[in-house]
């Protein structure tokens, strides 16, 4: 396993790291215990960087994972957890200080652990960037001095929304969805703006949420109908070619030194067996070229998210 320093944390954390959105029964209904060895599969193969948030399963990712972590060493993975989001509704999201403030101590005690690696503002877009500006962060970083948290950082999909933020107050990480991968890499441009601020970046679904993927896009995902289209063609070019595109995708995202470490997200522990080897193994350049020329018409397009003056 490669181990990369995400900003100027000291952490040195895992190429390849383990979402779990997947605990939280998001995508389909999980049996527990796969989730509960997936989750020590992973430290096993030298996965040591956790991320998850309240939002996921509204509480049952948490609450799984901190099953998870009894039997494994805390000194053998970061963990990272999120506050702000709650629900879907627009008023599920909460970034006042009080509510921050309490929502990390809910966090500890379903994690059942004694200090979160990294908090981070979760899906910022969708809030009053000025509060996360004054109120949040500032509140993140009264638990970061009482111990409760060693680091602070910032999620969203918009890439403008990291850019605002950056600009008026330090952040330590970002975490950054959708935004590096074959169909985007939008992300990119914020490398120099996170180097000068020592800020580590996190990338996050490299499959962009199941565009990648051999099964289709899923009905609730926002992309417009031209991307999905361009995505399936290139899904179906792989399959022609005997490669599952999802692992050309990981294998993509993991690859840039800049992002210290790719999410990927499974409750079932022969797939994070899979896609840690698929990280390990070098990629086709040939096939890339090709799904790359595919892709190229719809490069970089996304799709809007959150409030419309965060976007």
């Amino acid at each position: 396993m490669e181990y990369r320093e995400l900003g100027n944390t000291g952490l040195e954390v895992s190429a390849i790291s383990f979402g779990a959105s997947s605990l939280g029964s998001v995508f389909r209904q999980i049996n527990e215990s796969d989730g509960i060895r997936t989750v020590r599969m992973a430290v096993d193969l030298g996965i040591n960087f956790i991320d998850v948030s309240p939002y996921y399963g509204l509480t049952k990712a948490e609450t799984v994972l901190g099953k998870a972590l009894q039997q494994i060493p805390r000194d053998s993975y970061y963990l990272a957890t999120k506050v702000g989001r709650y629900g879907e509704r627009i008023d599920a999201f909460d970034f006042s200080a009080e509510r921050v403030t309490a929502s990390v101590d809910e966090s500890l005690a379903r994690l059942q652990v004694e200090t979160i690696d990294i908090i981070q503002c979760h899906d910022i877009e969708f809030g009053d960037l000025d509060q996360v500006v004054d109120e949040t962060i500032p509140a993140l970083r009264r638990l970061q001095e009482a111990g409760k948290v060693r680091f602070v950082g910032i999620t969203a999909l918009p890439l403008n929304a990291f850019r605002y933020v950056l600009d008026r107050i330090p952040v330590d990480t970002i975490l950054s969805y959708c935004r590096y991968s074959l169909n985007d890499t939008g992300l990119l441009s914020l490398v120099p703006l996170c180097e000068e601020k020592g800020t580590g970046i996190i990338n996050a679904s490299p499959l962009s949420m199941g565009l990648l993927t051999n099964r289709g896009t899923p009905d609730w995902h926002p992309a417009p109908d031209d991307i999905k289209n361009a995505c399936a063609e290139a899904a179906r070019f792989c399959d022609d070619k005997g490669v599952d595109i999802a692992q050309l995708a990981v294998q993509f995202s993991v690859a840039h030194p800049a992002f210290a470490t790719t999410i990927v997200g499974t409750a079932n522990p022969d797939n994070i067996v899979k896609n840690v080897s698929w990280a390990q193994t070098p990629i086709d350049q040939d096939l890339l070229a090709d799904v790359q020329a595919i892709l190229a018409p719809i490069q970089n397009k996304t799709w809007p998210s959150g409030r419309p003056e965060n976007n």
